[in-house]
């Protein structure tokens, strides 16, 4: 920490620069927080008029196929008017349903999978309910009208809500519509809190202040995290000043212990009357939300943290969506493989295949299938080529690996020499999604916490793939697979599925 040369203390005339005099944050003094929220209002704003414009067009593309054209406004016989109505009311309850589940909450706007799974269940939860009263009024509605409505309407509301967060997650890398944070606690929460939203920075979130408990050094002070540095605004007697100055939106506890119950009650009834979320931050980390359940007891809100299923009913789900994906891919895939064949045969006229020893579920040994992408004799070159490794931790990798071969250069670059694993996958060893499949002599250097990888299937492909691949530190790949293993979902994997396409398109981390 460094000191700035004005020494003041945490009151109404807090200096915001940080050492050398240096203006650590913009002037939001004048900034009212109903302007803050301007950019949230007009985006649900809009939300609601492209979800309601998608509802009447699925609905009203329902009507006509099922009906015809004709159909639509005429009342001339009773089934034309009672269709007529409805649609009508299809449509006004549909969107009612995505106000009622929230779907539009600026808490989960452009997050993603929240978003994506309350659209999801809200008009599932329609159509189910539209089934029940059919049954029990005896209602004889149309199955192809509804068959049409409802993959119409909730894929083109998926898609839509996929453009809107593409279009928020542009601006805020670009620095704009990001949620300032002032973080109450120490200098190691500070960092993490900060290093983490970096590397997430489409979720918009940015620590600028923070303020310590039982401080008592020099308001003005500040932490270095990488390039930046985060001012201390003094303890936590200081946080609504703090707020004012900084121009923050919302507090984040990471210091609960320190607090209390009665410190964090208090801060609680201080951002009362202020425009500002109050969020605390448990200490769990890389666990899902479907896992937590807030539970009070006694008066006493209890997060519960459910444990991992790695057997039954969701792994066999899990197996079948394998299945059922890689007889697809493989159907599909197959001129791909005649081509690739050949033009290996042609470049060095050596074996088309190769096949790798990794470690699988519970650390089994298996051969992973592969295109060959190197020379014929690359393994025996790996001891010679150690003192250039460019991987990281375990890892063995050089980005100008001299064993790769043209066409091999062609196949890394967009992940073909991996489509085999189709079979491995097939087999019973691998998954469509998973860890990264390791060596034996990676599996050998683990410690206890990073085995919990051989948990679960290796997969095709994985949060490592979608995350960067081999650009990953070894830190981060563990902590990307040991966070899929411990919540893993047929929906996150449906979602790393879409982004590995993305990555093998841009080439992302591949060499």
């Amino acid at each position: 920490m460094t000191a700035v040369p004005e020494k003041r203390r945490p009151t109404a005339t807090l200096d915001r620069r940080g050492a050398h005099g240096k203006n650590v944050l913009s002037d939001r003094r004048e900034e009212s927080p109903a302007t803050r929220w301007n950019w949230q209002r007009a985006y649900v704003r809009w939300l609601f008029w492209t979800d309601a414009a998608i509802v009447v067009l699925a609905v009203v593309l329902a009507h006509v196929v099922r009906f015809g054209q004709d159909s639509l406004f005429t009342m001339d016989t009773a089934h034309a008017l009672n269709y007529s109505l409805v649609s009508l009311a299809l449509a006004a309850v549909w969107i009612g349903f995505l106000a009622a589940f929230r779907t539009r909450s600026r808490r989960v706007i452009g997050s993603g999978y929240d978003e994506y799974q309350r659209v999801i269940a809200s008009t599932l939860r329609l159509f189910g309910l539209v089934a029940i009263v059919a049954l029990v009024f005896r209602m004889e509605l149309a199955r192809g009208y509804l068959a049409i409505a409802l993959p119409a309407g909730l894929m083109t509301l998926l898609v839509s809500r996929w453009l809107w967060r593409k279009l928020i997650s542009r601006k805020r890398r670009a620095g704009k519509f990001s949620t300032p944070v002032l973080v109450v606690g120490g200098a190691q929460a500070v960092r993490h809190m900060a290093q983490t939203f970096e590397r997430k920075k489409t979720d918009g979130y940015q620590v600028v202040g923070v303020c310590v408990p039982r401080y008592s050094g020099i308001a003005g002070e500040d932490i270095d995290v990488g390039n930046r540095r985060i001012p201390i605004y003094g303890d936590e007697s200081s946080v609504v000043e703090a707020l004012r100055i900084s121009g923050a939106d919302t507090v984040a506890v990471t210091a609960t212990e320190t607090l209390g119950h009665e410190g964090i009650q208090d801060l609680v009834w201080k951002l009362e009357p202020l425009d500002a979320d109050l969020v605390v931050a448990t200490g769990v980390v890389d666990v899902a939300g479907p896992r937590l359940e807030m539970r009070p007891v006694a008066g006493l809100p209890l997060i519960h943290v459910e444990k991992p299923r790695y057997h039954g009913a969701k792994r066999s789900g899990k197996r079948l969506f394998d299945l059922a994906f890689s007889f697809a891919a493989l159907t599909v895939l197959t001129p791909v493989f005649a081509l690739v064949a050949l033009a290996i045969r042609l470049d060095d006229k050596g074996p088309v295949f190769y096949r790798a020893e990794r470690i699988g579920l519970d650390g089994k040994p298996f051969g992973m299938v592969k295109f060959r992408s190197m020379v014929t004799d690359a393994d025996t070159q790996v001891d010679t080529l150690l003192a250039q490794n460019e991987g990281a931790g375990l890892l063995f990798k050089m980005r100008e690996d001299p064993r790769v071969t043209r066409v091999g250069r062609i196949l890394r670059r967009f992940s073909i020499d991996e489509l085999p694993q189709f079979i491995n996958v097939v087999r019973g060893e691998m998954s469509v999604v998973g860890p990264r499949p390791p060596l034996r002599r990676e599996v050998e250097g683990y410690d206890g916490r990073v085995r919990r990888r051989l948990l679960v299937r290796p997969g095709l492909t994985g949060l490592w793939q979608v995350s960067g691949r081999s650009d990953l530190s070894w830190d981060e790949a563990v902590r990307l697979d040991l966070s899929y293993v411990e919540n893993w979902s047929m929906v996150s994997d449906v979602l790393i599925i879409g982004k590995t396409v993305k990555a093998v398109l841009v080439s992302e981390g591949a060499y």
